[in-house]
């Protein structure tokens, strides 16, 4: 998350993706950096006990979000 913020700070952008039980610290931590209204994405908690197979799948279902967030950016 920090690393995604640090990058929009420098004029890059970035997709942050957190577990759905992290975007209230999320949220908290983009507001301390200046950014109330930074957006990131999140997936459902947990992924460490997950196959190769289910993180593949959870990573294509939000690679379009992800797409969608760097072309349009934080606007």
């Amino acid at each position: 998350m920090l690393d995604g913020i640090l990058l929009e700070h420098h004029g890059i952008p970035s997709a942050s993706i957190v577990t759905d039980v992290f975007e209230k610290t999320g949220r908290a931590m983009a507001e301390q950096w200046g950014l109330t209204s930074y957006k990131f994405l999140a997936m459902p908690h947990p992924i460490a006990n997950l196959s190769d197979a289910e993180l593949d799948r959870r990573a294509r279902e939000i690679v379009p979000a992800i797409v969608k967030l760097l072309l349009n950016g934080q606007e």
